[in-house]
């Protein structure tokens, strides 16, 4: 809802129609004594309302009811408040970029603005601590997790072609190490970075990209365009990137559109602990006083006239 309001189970909100729908039939329905109408034949509820033994009925008890109902599907769609002390968690929360050096996108005219995208990635990961593994024919990991970003600066803009010495592209590799860096570092759950032509897509990373999703993490992809490849480079494979972001439960973009994959690394802390089924570590959840609100109007339904 806002950055520091949320709906931890917003679903429960598809019951609000329905709780109204029921009001208005009820309400439409229902007769000031309730059943009794039909049940006493009229020639004797006239006789017993002559003789006084007939008190007028109150129409307001389905309303009451309905308001009732309406305050505890609302505390069930869970509205909670961002808990203080969410950035002392940073640690369960991590980001990892994979950057592609095989030679067609080394030598493909764009690494400059990939490397730069990396490094705006890291700036959007704000206070989480991210790695950096540079991968062509092996993988390697370029930086340990880190929130030192003007370390992380020098050594992204450091990588090129030379790098990696294993030829080839074998992201699967990169998405392993990626996946084996957090379980060592006890993040429960992070983020993933692909970034990439696209080359070497095959089923193993597909397996990775499927493990990162069971064990909480997301991994996203980012298309690295080839202007100027080699004639004998594979082309770009973004269709693949977007399938292999998809089986990671992540978001696909590009280097000439990489806002959707921006705006999920910038996700708060307290959001993608949620994500993670960590919600109680990063929210207050104001459901359980919301639906206790509901006992009033039930109470209500219990008052005697005089």
């Amino acid at each position: 809802m806002t950055e520091g309001l949320t709906l931890l189970r917003p679903w429960w909100l598809l019951a609000l129609p329905l709780l109204g729908l029921l009001a208005w039939r009820a309400a439409s329905r229902a007769a000031p004594l309730g059943d009794w109408v039909r049940a006493v034949e009229p020639h004797l509820m006239a006789a017993l309302a002559a003789r006084g033994a007939v008190r007028p009925g109150r129409r307001g008890g389905q309303a009451l009811l309905a308001l009732a109902g309406m305050l505890v599907a609302l505390g069930l769609a869970g509205p909670a408040l961002e808990r203080r002390d969410t950035a002392g968690f940073r640690n369960l929360d991590a980001t990892i970029l994979c950057l592609d050096l095989s030679r067609s996108v080394a030598e493909g005219g764009r690494l400059g603005e990939a490397r730069a995208l990396a490094q705006g990635l890291a700036e959007a990961a704000g206070t989480r601590a991210v790695a950096v593994v540079a991968y062509a024919g092996d993988a390697y990991l370029a930086a340990t997790p880190t929130t030192d970003r003007d370390s992380l600066a020098t050594i992204l803009f450091a990588l090129d072609g030379a790098t990696v010495p294993d030829r080839g592209s074998h992201p699967a590799r990169a998405l392993a190490l990626a996946r084996r860096t957090l379980a060592e570092g006890a993040v429960v759950t992070g983020d993933v970075v692909l970034v990439s032509d696209g080359g070497g897509l095959d089923d193993a990373a597909a397996r990775e990209a499927a493990a990162l999703a069971r064990e909480g993490h997301r991994l996203h992809t980012v298309l690295v365009p080839g202007p100027a490849l080699p004639p004998e480079a594979p082309r770009p494979d973004g269709a693949g990137l977007a399938r292999l972001a998809a089986s990671g439960g992540g978001t696909a973009g590009s280097l000439d559109a990489p806002g959707p994959v921006l705006a999920a690394v910038s996700e708060s802390v307290a959001r993608h602990l949620a994500d993670g089924g960590y919600a109680v570590l990063a929210w207050q959840d104001l459901g359980r006083w919301l639906a206790g609100l509901a006992l009033l109007p039930v109470l209500l339904l219990f008052r005697r006239s005089a």
